[in-house]
């Protein structure tokens, strides 16, 4: 994981990440039952990190908002190279999926790829996880049965097991909202 740290500067670098995936994500709405702006993942993502696991990492934060665009939009990896550096633009590619692929080998390579990621990445992804499981939990998409929601968790724990080691607090945070399947039964 970098070792830059927050500081005044960086400002202008998180606001910037945030203009543009706001940007790059203006069409899109979440598949919850609301249609959340899209642009609420990403910024749920860098408050999981920032005031939850109190990371403090500017490249991990700007990374974590921009982490869908090269999945979801018509972002390139040389635009965030250019835009944002080598190192976030590294941090999204790493993981980001291949859509060429069936989504049940996306979903299978996500599990596998998950224990060899960066540091800064599993962080991403993690927050990433908590996010989505805890949108399955309380919005799921609104076509999706019960059992497709706790597939989807299933799926998730698989994942989130491969990326234990690099915080403890969303870690617990996981496995916290893991264990509220139970009792979510709709």
């Amino acid at each position: 994981m970098s070792t830059h740290r927050n500081k005044a500067g960086d400002i202008p670098l998180l606001v910037k990440a945030f203009a543009f995936a706001a940007d790059k994500h203006r069409n899109h709405r979440r598949e919850d039952r609301h249609a959340s702006p899209y642009i609420n993942h990403p910024a749920d993502l860098a408050h999981e990190l920032s005031a939850v696991a109190k990371i403090d990492d500017t490249a991990v934060l700007v990374a974590a908002i921009l982490h869908d665009t090269l999945e979801y939009t018509d972002t390139t990896a040389d635009e965030l190279r250019t835009e944002f550096g080598d190192t976030i633009a590294s941090a999204v590619v790493e993981i980001t999926d291949d859509k060429a692929l069936p989504e049940a080998e996306q979903k299978r390579l996500r599990i596998l790829r998950a224990p060899k990621l960066s540091d800064a990445a599993k962080l991403i992804k993690l927050a990433d996880l908590i996010c989505n499981v805890r949108d399955v939990l309380n919005s799921p998409h609104p076509e999706w049965t019960w059992q497709e929601c706790l597939e989807y968790i299933e799926w998730g724990k698989q994942v989130a097991d491969g990326l234990r080691g690099v915080s403890h607090v969303l870690e617990r945070k996981f496995d916290a909202l893991y264990a509220l399947r139970k009792y979510r039964e709709r």
